[in-house]
């Protein structure tokens, strides 16, 4: 049987009682799971829906609320929905089946959220920005480097729904690590919180060494010996996408710090020190973002000196050319008054020794100008 086919007609039918008709219609369907990037969507929002009890999938009887009614009934185990991008109307009859705060289902629709961690109720609502490194042949002045989207998480105390935004971020792989862990999984939908932490803060410090090939391929261009003919452009766009970057790692070190040291209701206090090991992690990611901004700015500022450098080396060149130009042009200027009292006009060797001593003096300025190094 299928819940996760079933779940996209909630837009027609609405409310609880329009995911049991959906899920009753369809039970002949087999099941498809849509946790990976290549399968199709089929249409629907919905990624996946398991139900977990003593760290092992179950066979679920039933729809969704079947399901959910059962695993409250037993008092263990506990539903994972996967959704991907839902609309107001998808995610409606979901918000009602587990009472979500209207608040979180409106940040888990829109998206654009700063990674936050917020309590109603009974209920931990999460964000979670995802990031990934975009590969390119060469880095230019419009290249995408780092892409970015968003995970949102709710827990309970007897399901986890996470919604995804973004064409990266598949929680497919994640959720068979997990199921080949079933003492980690059987702690609880905590356990998955604590994956997708995990998982999304590895992303950042796989995304922070790709990161710094493009830094060192910048850096070592600068400083050759075309240094100052590099293009700036390429050091704007990498400080631009390495601050979409910190917009995603940094503001998440206030949520995993309370998932780590504060007592929540929603976290089984075995999960908390796995947060601590995240949040150390996310440490070095912040670090290595910060040390970049840094070399960024060196880099930017060495290249500007570079190009000051040649610059004022262009001006001495035009500088001293211009002095040796000077000379004749002076002597001519002086000769070309033609005034009628002016012996040399008359001389048999004045143009001789105009010509030589216009020679001599522009050699004379050239040597000069070479042993300074303006030439």
């Amino acid at each position: 049987m299928s819940m996760a086919g079933n779940l996209r007609k909630v837009t027609s039918l609405g409310g609880v009682g329009g995911l049991r008709k959906v899920a009753r219609l369809a039970r002949r369907r087999p099941r498809v799971d849509l946790s990976h990037p290549a399968r199709s969507p089929l249409g629907s929002s919905v990624v996946n829906c398991v139900t977990y009890r003593d760290g092992a999938r179950t066979d679920a009887r039933g729809d969704l609320v079947d399901a959910v009614e059962w695993v409250r009934k037993k008092g263990e185990g506990f539903v994972w929905l996967g959704l991907h991008e839902p609309t107001d109307q998808e995610f409606a009859g979901i918000a009602e089946l587990f009472d979500l705060h209207p608040l979180a289902v409106e940040d888990a629709v829109e998206a654009h959220q700063r990674p936050k961690l917020e309590r109603y109720g009974e209920t931990l609502f999460a964000v979670f920005k995802t990031v990934c490194y975009v590969e390119h042949e060469e880095l230019t002045a419009t290249s995408e480097v780092v892409n970015t989207g968003e995970i949102m998480v709710f827990v309970g105390k007897d399901f986890v729904i996470t919604v995804r935004h973004g064409r990266h971020g598949s929680l497919g792989p994640l959720r068979e690590e997990l199921e080949s862990d079933p003492g980690q999984l059987a702690k609880g939908p905590s356990a998955v919180l604590h994956a997708i932490a995990d998982h999304v803060v590895d992303d950042y410090l796989t995304v922070t060494d790709s990161v710094q090939e493009d830094i060192d391929q910048v850096e070592t261009d600068v400083f050759a010996e075309t240094g100052a003919r590099a293009d700036p452009g390429r050091i704007y766009q990498l400080k631009r996408e390495l601050l979409e970057l910190k917009r995603a790692v940094v503001p998440l070190s206030r949520p995993l710090e309370d998932l780590a040291t504060r007592p929540i209701r929603a976290v089984d206090p075995e999960i908390q020190a796995y947060f601590r090991d995240v949040s150390d992690h996310l440490l070095r990611a912040k670090e290595q973002i910060a040390s970049f901004d840094e070399l960024l700015n060196s880099i930017l500022q060495a290249h500007l000196a570079q190009v000051t450098v040649a610059q004022n080396e262009d001006m001495r060149k035009i500088t001293a050319w211009a002095a040796i130009v000077a000379v004749p042009t002076m002597v001519c200027g002086v000769y070309g008054m033609n005034f009628d009292h002016m012996p040399e006009l008359h001389w048999r060797y004045g143009y001789g020794m105009v010509i030589g001593v216009i020679s001599v003096a522009c050699l004379a300025l050239y040597r000069g100008f070479r042993r300074s190094g303006w030439l």
